[in-house]
């Protein structure tokens, strides 16, 4: 392996074949030609000794292999590593001390406006980027090095600097204001599993928190699910009366306190999780001071910007 022969072009070359599935598309991409973006993968399979694109078995383009996509990873970090260095860069030349980007799951998008603007009142020369994502993506992000924090429930699994608790997380059913169930002071599990629920899609956080609840009330039994892609449609949907659903209570807070929606009263809810931040370097010393700065604001406003419910 010859890694001192490898370069920029070549990898940006990897990435855009790997992203396009063409040699075609990924010339485009990048305003050259396909036989330059040919000469690049092969110079860069010959530094590496190995074959790092494939065909794909259904014929339609080109795909990495196993070694390609170790090399993809690698390129993805190298990318993300040159973005933070241009936008701490350009933060400095501003006359900022850095820039940090904070990414979130899509359920914290209803907090976190007011976490930022009380950042930005406390460290007005640290400039922030937020980025919201589902949790797949925000972990993928954290260890390309994309984001410099990242706020979230359950830390995920892997090498993280650290994870600093910011406060509780409520979950637990809604359902319309004049629906039967919102009317007891407690549920019957049996009557509640006869219920339509409203469901984000697998491997979401929620989703898993869902099944657990409904699993602890019966094992083995599965109620109807109607699948949704986000809070908002699910949050719509139980107004409109079509099921009920397990949500993220800090999802429905302005619903709840106006009385659109109910919250489920009884046994086990609301389930209790907590919020973290995530620091997605592996190292203390990757962390750039501003984003050590942004932490220590996050940490020690103790999750004020959090919505309150009486429960």
């Amino acid at each position: 392996m010859r890694f001192d022969a490898i370069t920029l072009k070549q990898l940006r070359a990897l990435l855009a074949v790997a992203d396009t599935g063409s040699l075609t598309m990924a010339a485009d991409l990048l305003h050259q030609t396909p036989p330059t973006i040919h000469s690049q993968i092969k110079n860069l399979e010959g530094a590496v000794g190995e074959a790092l694109l494939q065909k794909a078995s259904d014929g339609s383009g080109f795909q990495p292999t196993l070694a390609g996509q170790e090399m993809l990873a690698a390129a993805q970090r190298i990318e993300a590593n040159l973005s933070h260095a241009e936008r701490q860069i350009t933060a400095l030349t501003q006359g900022r001390r850095g820039h940090v980007v904070l990414g979130t799951v899509s359920t914290a998008k209803y907090f976190v406006p007011r976490l930022v603007r009380l950042l930005q009142d406390r460290i007005p020369d640290v400039e922030i980027s937020l980025r919201v994502a589902n949790r797949s993506d925000v972990m993928q992000a954290l260890n390309r090095g994309d984001y410099d924090l990242a706020i979230m429930g359950r830390p995920p699994r892997g090498v993280i600097h650290r994870a600093i608790p910011l406060g509780p997380h409520p979950h637990g059913i809604v359902l319309p204001p004049d629906h039967p169930l919102a009317q007891e002071d407690g549920y019957d599990p049996d009557r509640l599993l006869q219920e339509t629920f409203l469901s984000r899609e697998e491997g979401s956080g929620t989703r898993i928190l869902m099944e657990r609840f409904i699993e602890r009330l019966a094992e083995g039994h599965s109620p109807n699910k109607v699948v949704m892609p986000s809070n908002e449609t699910i949050k719509q949907a139980v107004l409109a009366g079509l099921g009920i659903a397990f949500l993220s209570l800090h999802t429905v807070h302005d619903e709840v306190t106006s009385g659109r929606l109910a919250l489920l009263r009884g046994r086990d809810l609301p389930v209790m999780r907590h919020w973290y931040l995530i620091t997605g370097a592996a190292e203390a010393d990757h962390v750039s001071p501003a984003t050590e700065m942004c932490a220590q604001e996050i940490d020690a406003l103790s999750g004020v910007y959090l919505p309150k419910f009486d429960l």
